[in-house]
C-alpha cells in the first residue's frame, strides 16, 4: 500500500515572534517494512537554517532556526509512502510473557533494542495500579503475544475515546482513573502496564488512514497525528506494533514518523520562541493510499 501524507501545522502568535528554533519530528522513518519514496519540508516564514539529522532513537529530525520577526508560523510536511508492516507470528510461538520478563531484565546482546523501553521515562512510568489493571491479561504462563491481544482490546472496550478532555499534562495515572483520552493516553497507560510487569514497551508516532474503505467505519483518532505502541516479544520475534486505540495489530492502514519512550521523545513539533502573548494552534492531517486519490 502506497500512501500520501499531508501534515499541517499552523501558530498564530498574538504578539509577534522575534526568534524561534523549532525541532520536527515529520518525516517518516524509512524501515524494512516501510519505504520512504518522496518527503518535504516547507515552512512560512522560510527558516533561516535548516538542518536534517537523526535522534537518539534513529528517528528523522529536522531542526529551524528563525531569526526574523514574525506573527505566525506554518509547517507543511508531505510525503510519500510504501508500507507492508509483517503479519505479527503465531500466538502459539511466541515465548511466556515470563521469559520475555526475565531476559529483558537482564540485558546483554539478547536484549540491547528494548532495555531503554523497560524503564519509567518522564511522562511514562511503570505504574503499579496500570500493572494490576495489565495483570488479568498475563496470567502465569501465558504467551506474550496472547496477552498482549488481550490488553489491546481490552483498551479499546474498557476507554472511551473523547477527544478534548485530556492535554499534555495529563498524566497514565489520570488516564487510568477516568477511563477517557485519546490516542496518546491510551498509548501511555499501555506502556505503563506493560513496564509494570516487566515487559519493554515504546511509544510510537505517525498517521492513521484517514478515511476507511467503502464499507468500513473510520477508524478512531484518524484525522490527526497518531500514536500507538511497541511491544517486544523476545529476541526471536522482535517487535509488534499493537493500536490500543482501536484494538488492532498495526499492518496496513499506519504510517511510523518515529519512536521514542514516550510522546516527549517524538512530539511533532516543539520548540522555543523569544515573544510574548498568547497563541494558537491548528492541526490537520490527511492520510490517503493514492490509488483512492487517482480513482477520485
Amino acid at each position: 500500500m502506497i500512501f500520501r501524507v499531508r501534515h499541517k501545522t499552523a501558530y498564530g502568535y498574538g504578539a509577534g515572534v522575534d526568534l524561534a528554533a523549532h525541532m520536527l519530528h515529520l518525516r517518516p522513518r524509512s524501515l524494512p517494512f516501510q519505504r520512504v519514496l518522496a518527503s518535504r519540508i516547507e515552512t512560512m516564514p522560510p527558516a533561516s537554517r535548516q538542518q536534517e539529522g537523526t535522534d537518539h532513537f534513529g528517528n528523522p529530525v529536522t531542526w529551524l532556526f528563525l531569526d526574523a520577526p514574525h506573527d505566525s508560523f506554518t509547517v507543511v510536511a508531505e510525503a510519500e509512502v510504501e508500507v507492508l508492516f509483517p503479519a505479527p507470528p503465531l500466538v502459539s510461538a511466541t515465548p511466556a510473557w515470563e521469559a520475555v520478563a526475565e531476559t529483558a531484565r537482564h540485558g546483554g546482546p539478547d536484549a540491547w533494542q528494548a532495555a531503554e523501553f523497560l524503564f519509567d521515562s518522564p511522562m511514562c512510568a511503570a505504574l503499579p495500579a496500570a500493572g494490576a489493571y495489565a495483570a488479568e491479561s498475563f496470567p502465569p504462563g501465558r504467551s506474550v503475544l496472547a496477552g498482549l491481544l488481550d490488553l489491546n482490546a481490552r483498551i479499546g472496550r474498557d476507554f472511551a475515546f473523547r477527544p478534548g478532555v485530556t492535554d499534555l499534562t495529563t498524566t497514565p495515572a489520570e488516564v487510568l482513573a477516568r477511563r477517557e483520552g485519546v490516542c496518546q493516553d491510551f498509548a501511555q497507560v499501555m506502556i505503563s502496564a506493560l513496564r509494570a510487569l516487566g515487559l519493554p514497551a515504546r511509544y510510537v508516532s505517525g498517521y492513521l488512514r484517514t478515511r476507511p474503505p467503502p464499507g468500513q467505519e473510520s477508524r478512531r483518532g484518524a484525522d490527526q497525528s497518531h500514536a500507538w505502541v511497541g511491544a517486544w516479544l523476545g529476541p526471536q520475534h522482535g517487535w509488534v506494533d499493537l493500536d490500543p486505540t482501536n484494538s488492532l495489530v498495526v499492518r496496513d492502514e499506519h504510517v511510523v514518523l518515529g519512536w521514542g519512550r514516550d510522546y516527549g521523545d517524538v512530539s511533532p513539533v516543539r520548540g522555543v520562541v523569544l515573544g510574548r502573548g498568547a497563541h494558537s494552534l491548528a492541526i490537520s492531517v490527511d492520510l490517503e493510499p493514492i490509488e483512492d486519490r487517482a480513482e477520485a
